[in-house]
């Protein structure tokens, strides 16, 4: 059965007018259930990990800092959400998500997160509404348990995973594969095992031909034991961060084939959802729905 990680705190309360479409962590499993894509026993409720597991991949003073609201008020700016107790419980709660969905991703082949993909954030500090890096943490727990080796995180959100690429800089043992606009946040990119900047409004056609002629490449040399793919749906023309020109269908034929990859190679995949800001909110959760109509269509 597809198991996904879902928590009412991943809808956190934020200024009105703020871009970032929180309602959307609600309505994506409302519309998963309305469809008949998903009924209740598909979900779980994350909860708090132990504190080991996230200090495995960022560093005391920081976590610390944003546990205890401590953090000064330029870094917490750069984080982008009002810094709040409740916001770093959401954090914490989203990374027991992947942690958890990854456990049931080597039972069942695929895992999801009805949120994660927090990509941006370093091993010390947080950027662009992304305090704590969920599939870093995970890829460390998995690796710690003794559960994996070698990981490939497949990054297609329409923004560089800078922090993940930091995280992993010289670590042999986990592959980043980053691919995103090429004239977009972050403007200062960070070097990930292998970055594919792209033109703006690169389109279905050019796209796909390109991942597919990377991504079966990267699994016959890295040969992991486990993907974390990061699913942003923010590569479509009409969002407003994107600035690249793929439809929806394009998007969905993108999840497509990275999940048969995964399927066709017998390789677990735990799937965190990222980022999306289409300016109709029905966009998103369509795009969104996708990726877990995939799963339970590939691997169910």
């Amino acid at each position: 059965m597809l198991k996904i990680a879902y928590h009412p705190i991943y809808k956190h309360p934020l200024p009105e007018g703020h871009r970032f479409p929180m309602e959307k962590y609600d309505l994506l499993p409302q519309q998963l259930l309305h469809e008949g894509t998903c009924i209740k026993d598909n979900f779980f409720e994350p909860s708090k990990p132990n504190d080991k597991y996230i200090l495995a991949v960022h560093e005391p003073e920081y976590y610390y800092d944003l546990v205890n609201i401590t953090l000064d008020q330029r870094a917490a700016r750069k984080i982008g959400f009002p810094l709040s107790e409740v916001l770093v419980e959401r954090e914490v709660t989203i990374a027991d998500g992947t942690i958890k969905a990854s456990l049931h991703a080597l039972e069942n082949g695929i895992a999801m997160n009805i949120a994660g993909g927090t990509h941006h954030a370093y091993t010390n500090r947080g950027e662009a509404f992304c305090l704590l890096n969920d599939q870093a943490i995970g890829t460390r727990y998995l690796q710690t348990k003794g559960l994996v080796k070698k990981v490939l995180i497949v990054d297609l959100d329409v923004h560089q995973g800078n922090g993940t690429a930091q995280i992993f800089q010289n670590d042999g043992s986990v592959f980043t594969f980053s691919m995103h606009g090429q004239s977009n946040y972050p403007f200062k990119k960070e070097t990930s095992d292998l970055d594919i900047a792209l033109e703006n409004n690169t389109n279905d056609t050019t796209y796909l031909k390109i991942l597919k002629s990377t991504l079966p490449k990267l699994i016959h040399q890295e040969k992991p034991d486990f993907i974390y793919y990061l699913s942003g749906v923010d590569i479509i023309a009409s969002d407003k961060l994107g600035k690249l020109g793929l439809t929806v269908e394009g998007c969905k034929e993108r999840d497509r084939y990275v999940l048969e990859q995964c399927k066709l190679n017998d390789i677990p995949v735990m799937c965190s959802m990222g980022g999306g800001y289409s300016p109709n909110i029905k966009t998103i959760v369509d795009a969104h729905a996708n990726t877990f109509r995939l799963a339970q269509e590939i691997f169910f």
